[in-house]
C-alpha cells in the first residue's frame, strides 16, 4: 500500500499510540523469530535443513506462523522501516508541517505478510466513515422527509385578444355555445390552489386540495375547439368562492423486487416506492391526474395554454366543468410498461357542475397501456400511450336533432335529441420523445379520433386531433430552469357535427349561427422564464385559423402573459 500523508487533524494524537503499538508488535515477532530461527539451527537432526527434512518442501503459511525462514525475518524487517517513517510522519504533524513519506520508504504488503496486515490496515481507515452505499434497484436512496406534505400554487394569466375579421358571430354571453368575438378584448384570470398529503402507513397515502378560481377569459370562454386557456372555468354563472378540488386515498401494492426514490411535491409525498407496483385510487380528482399525461404538454400553469394541447382533444374524458370528477383507478406499473383502468362519474348534463348519481348508466370507463420503446440512440427511452375510452351519459345525437329541426322547421338542438345510456367512444396516442438535457428538450406529439354521433360533453368539442411540438430547455442558453415550447395542432369534426352547426345548432362551447366548414388550427409558442425554483413568468402567443371551424372568420391572435409562483 502507497500513501502520501498530509497534514491531519487533531485526530492524529489519537493515532500515535496505535502506530507505536503495531511497531511494538512488530519488533516482539522479529525477536521471536530470530530466537527460533537459532534453536532450530541447534536441535536440527542429522539429515535436516533448519529444522526440515532435506528434500521436503516448505509447509504453506499459518494464519500465525510457529517458524519463519530468513526470507521472512527480511520482510519483518522491511515492515517495521515502513512503520518508523509512518510513525515519523504522524509527529511531523504534531509540529504544524506537512511530512510526504518517501515511496521508497514503504513496502507493499504481500501475501505472506498476512500476520501483521490485520493489524497495520487499521492506521489508514481510523477516523474515516466507510463510503455511503449507492442507491440501487434493490436499495433506493434514504428519503429525509416525515409523512405529512404541504404545497401551494398560484397562477396570474393574462390575455389579450386582437380584433380580427369577422362578417357574422353569436354572442351568447357564455350561455350554450357561442362565437369568438371579433374586438379588442383582455381578460385576467386566476387559480389558487393547495396541495395537502399524507402517508398514513407505508404504503398508503391521503389528499385533500381545496382550490379558488377567479376571472374571466375571452368570449366568455366559448367560441373555439381549441379553448385559449386552460385554467378558465367554461361557466361564467358559477360560483368563485373555494371549493375542494380533489380528496383521494392511493395504495400501492408491490408486484416485485426493486424500489424508487419518490421526491416531494404537488400530491406527492417523499417515501419510497417499488419499481414493479399497482396503484390504487378512489375518491375525487382529475382523470387527467391519471391517464393521457405528457411530460411536455400537461399544465396549462408552465406548459401550453391551448385546450387541444393540454390533452388529446377527442378524449371527452369525464369531468364536471372545472375538471374533476369522482370514481376509482387502478395501475399495474412496471419499468418497461404500465396498463391502467379507470371508471368515472359523467356530469348530469353538457359541461355541468354536477355528477351522475346512476353510475350504471353515467360513467366514463378508460383503458391505457403505456410502453417504453428505446426508438432514438439517446439514454432515456421515449413513452407511447395507447388509450381507448367509453362513456355512458344522457346524451344527445346529432343526426337526430338535424332531423328533428328540419321535421320542426326549426333550428336543431341537440338537448332534446338526448337519451338515457347512450354511447361515446373513442381512442388515443400519445407520445414524448426526450431529446437530451436529462430529458428536459424533448418532441411530443398526439392524436385522438371519437364517433362523433354523440354530442361532446365534457372536455371539448373535437372531433379529430392531431398536435405535435417540443420544448427545449434552458440549459443551451445557461438558463437551465427556463424552458420554450412550441407547438401546432390541428382539430376536425365528424361529418354529423359539422352539420348540426351548419344548420345553425350549437353545443356547449361552439356556434356561430353558420358554418363554412374549414379545420380548426393553432400554432402556440411559450417561453417561461424562471427567476427560481419558486416564480417563474410567461409570454405566450397563439394564432387560431378557422376559429370555431368557421372559414368566414379569423384569423385571430392572442398575445399572454403568466405568472405562477409554488412552494
Amino acid at each position: 500500500m502507497r500513501t502520501n500523508f498530509r497534514t491531519y487533524s487533531v485526530g492524529t494524537l489519537s493515532r500515535i499510540p496505535s502506530v507505536v503499538s503495531q511497531y511494538s508488535l512488530a519488533m516482539l515477532l522479529l525477536a521471536g523469530a530470530a530466537g527460533t530461527q537459532a534453536v532450530s539451527a541447534q536441535q536440527a537432526p542429522p539429515g535436516t535443513e533448519k529444522g526440515r527434512p532435506v528434500g521436503t518442501s516448505a509447509p504453506s503459511a499459518d494464519p500465525m506462523p510457529h517458524s519463519t525462514t530468513e526470507q521472512q525475518i527480511q520482510s519483518l524487517e522491511e515492515q517495521i522501516r515502513a512503520l518508523e517513517a509512518r510513525k515519523a510522519a504522524l509527529l511531523g504533524t504534531l509540529k504544524g508541517g506537512t511530512k510526504e513519506v518517501p515511496q521508497t520508504q514503504l513496502t507493499v504488503l504481500r501475501t505472506t505478510d498476512a500476520p501483521l496486515k490485520p493489524a497495520i490496515d487499521p492506521i489508514f481507515r481510523q477516523g474515516k466513515a466507510n463510503p455511503p452505499e449507492k442507491p440501487g434497484p434493490d436499495k433506493p436512496a434514504e428519503v429525509q422527509s416525515g409523512p405529512f406534505q404541504v404545497n401551494g400554487q398560484s397562477t396570474l394569466i393574462v390575455q389579450n385578444l386582437f380584433k380580427f375579421h369577422s362578417p357574422y358571430q353569436l354572442d351568447s354571453n357564455g350561455v350554450g355555445g357561442g362565437s369568438l368575438l371579433s374586438r379588442n378584448e383582455a381578460e385576467i384570470s386566476q387559480t389558487y390552489t393547495l396541495y395537502l398529503g399524507a402517508r398514513v402507513k407505508r404504503n398508503l397515502e391521503v389528499y385533500i386540495d381545496p382550490e379558488m378560481a377567479r376571472g374571466h377569459g375571452v368570449s366568455n370562454a366559448v367560441g373555439v375547439a381549441g379553448y385559449t386557456n386552460g385554467e378558465v372555468i367554461r361557466n361564467p354563472t358559477l360560483s368563485q368562492d373555494p371549493y375542494l378540488a380533489r380528496y383521494y386515498v392511493k395504495y400501492i401494492v408491490p408486484t416485485g423486487k426493486g424500489e424508487e426514490k419518490v421526491d416531494p411535491g404537488q400530491n406527492q409525498v417523499a417515501n419510497t416506492r417499488p419499481t414493479h407496483r399497482l396503484a390504487f385510487w378512489a375518491g375525487k380528482l382529475g382523470v387527467s391526474d391519471i391517464f393521457d399525461l405528457n411530460a411536455y404538454a400537461n399544465s396549462t400553469r408552465t406548459q401550453f395554454m391551448n385546450w387541444a394541447l393540454l390533452n388529446n382533444g377527442a378524449y371527452d374524458y369525464a369531468a364536471d366543468t372545472r375538471g374533476y370528477t369522482r370514481g376509482v383507478a387502478v395501475e399495474w406499473i412496471n419499468p418497461d410498461f404500465a396498463v391502467r383502468l379507470g371508471t368515472f362519474q359523467m356530469p348530469v348534463v353538457a359541461n355541468g357542475i354536477d355528477l351522475a348519481g346512476n353510475i350504471g348508466r353515467n360513467r366514463g370507463d378508460q383503458i391505457e397501456l403505456e410502453l417504453h420503446p428505446h426508438l432514438l440512440p439517446v439514454k432515456s427511452p421515449a413513452i407511447v400511450r395507447l388509450l381507448a375510452y367509453r362513456n355512458m351519459a344522457n346524451m344527445g345525437d346529432y343526426r337526430q336533432a338535424v332531423t328533428m329541426a328540419q321535421q320542426a322547421g326549426t333550428m336543431p338542438d341537440i338537448t332534446k335529441a338526448s337519451a338515457q345510456g347512450r354511447v361515446k367512444y373513442g381512442f388515443g396516442l400519445n407520445f414524448e420523445a426526450p431529446l437530451g438535457d436529462d430529458g428536459d428538450t424533448g418532441l411530443f406529439g398526439r392524436y385522438s379520433w371519437d364517433d362523433g354521433a354523440t354530442e361532446s360533453f365534457a372536455y371539448t368539442e373535437i372531433d379529430r386531433a392531431l398536435s405535435l411540438g417540443a420544448q427545449i430547455s434552458g440549459k443551451r442558453w445557461r438558463r437551465p430552469l427556463d424552458r420554450f415550447g412550441i407547438a401546432f395542432v390541428q382539430n376536425d369534426l365528424s361529418g354529423a357535427h359539422k352539420d348540426n352547426l351548419a344548420a345553425g345548432g350549437a353545443g356547449f362551447l361552439l356556434g356561430d349561427g353558420k358554418l363554412n366548414y374549414g379545420p380548426e388550427q393553432i400554432l402556440e409558442a411559450y417561453y417561461n422564464y424562471q427567476f427560481n425554483k419558486f416564480i417563474g413568468f410567461s409570454a405566450d402567443y397563439q394564432y387560431i385559423t378557422n376559429p370555431g371551424y368557421n372559414q368566414d372568420r379569423g384569423p385571430a391572435s392572442l398575445l399572454s402573459g403568466r405568472l405562477h409562483l409554488e412552494f
